[in-house]
């Protein structure tokens, strides 16, 4: 494996021992509401998770298996869709992840995670390839069934209601209403996701970001003074993690935009 970009910012506050790990879990899982695993490797690949130390994370989980695998899923696919530089690993970084987290899915049917990590990858990889091509390819039925799927799963798992709300609105901007319908994209049920995972994860950056990304594709600039205004809430969020850190500067370069 390729050494990876390292996390680029300070990591001390986002290091826990197991203690803490498992006295901090509700808010750091609040948004994928992955159960505590009772596995010490897996617990131990969730810290380096946390820690920002992705590379190390994936290897350690891929050995731990069990919710090792969600934590190495998790940890590739947050590591390329915020630190890979090159689009073309970035891609493969996805693929890769798709295709393990989709195995565990059907290992594991009732494994929110497994199915909300192969939507999430397959989806990040539909932006880089674009949606209209991932569509054509049939990939837009395969992020909304396991998107779907996580959330009949686990009501509470407010990433899938995000990542389900950014189909809606995704397919809704590049291909329009019309044809978003033939892909069973809805604006009404967009924004109705949003909100309820800001309500399932009040605490969260990226459901703010992604929630003022969706109103402005799905309702235009009559939107952007409350997409701004959750831009700037979303910068204000205090992180727990590394991907919450790498969420609050994303928003904070958005605004300095």
């Amino acid at each position: 494996m390729a050494k990876w970009t390292a996390f680029p910012y300070d990591a001390a506050d986002y290091t826990y021992d197991a203690a803490a790990l498992k006295k901090h879990w509700a808010r750091l899982h609040a948004g994928d509401a992955e159960p505590w695993p009772k596995d010490e490797a897996a617990q131990a690949a969730w810290a380096l998770y946390h820690a920002g130390q992705f590379q190390k994370a994936v290897e350690a989980g891929l050995k731990a298996g069990g919710s090792g695998l969600n934590a190495a899923n998790k940890a590739q696919a947050i590591y390329a869709n915020y630190l890979e530089k090159s689009e073309k690993v970035k891609l493969a970084l996805f693929t890769e992840v798709a295709e393990r987290a989709g195995a565990l899915a059907e290992a594991e049917p009732k494994n929110a995670n497994a199915h909300y990590l192969q939507a999430y990858a397959l989806g990040r990889y539909s932006q880089g390839i674009s949606v209209t091509k991932a569509l054509a390819q049939g990939l837009g039925g395969k992020v909304k069934t396991a998107l779907e799927t996580a959330i009949q799963l686990n009501p509470k798992h407010a990433d899938a209601h995000i990542a389900l709300a950014a189909f809606h609105a995704e397919v809704i901007d590049k291909v329009g209403k019309l044809l978003g319908k033939t892909q069973g994209a809805d604006a009404a049920t967009g924004l109705k996701l949003y909100k309820e995972a800001l309500k399932l994860n009040p605490a969260s950056a990226i459901a703010r970001v992604e929630y003022a990304n969706g109103l402005v594709m799905l309702e235009g600039d009559k939107r952007m003074a409350e997409a701004e205004a959750l831009y700037q809430e979303a910068a204000g969020c205090t992180p727990m993690d590394a991907m919450e850190r790498l969420d609050v500067e994303m928003a904070k370069a958005e605004l300095e935009d």
